[in-house]
């Protein structure tokens, strides 16, 4: 399962309704290859399932993981900082082994 903070929730809401999306749409949340680390994460908004999708609800958000990403992406906890030290969505991941200085890619 992937969890949502409250944060990453309306900002996730906020998206949504600027970009005039309903709720037939989910974010879909993957990893690829790529980064300092090797791996990378990657978000989007889709309103198309793809066969093996894996979907979870937390916070009223609705999350779509392909089954190679879900492997990377059990248990981690998707937040929002708006801070000082930088601004953007934060994947809390316990499978994580490393991560670069910006958090953006990572390795198991």
């Amino acid at each position: 399962m992937v969890t949502v903070t409250e944060k990453a929730k309306g900002k996730v809401e906020q998206l949504m309704n600027e970009n005039g999306l309903d709720n037939s749409y989910f974010l879909r949340v993957s990893v690829q290859g790529g980064g300092c680390s090797g791996l990378s994460y990657k978000m989007d908004f889709d309103n198309e399932e793809k066969p093996g999708d894996q979907f979870f609800e937390d916070q009223g958000v609705r999350l779509a993981l392909d089954m190679k990403s879900f492997l990377y992406l059990a248990g981690t906890e998707l937040d929002f900082s708006d801070g000082l030290n930088g601004k953007g969505f934060n994947f809390h991941n316990p499978n994580a082994t490393r991560t670069c200085g910006c958090g953006e890619s990572f390795s198991v």
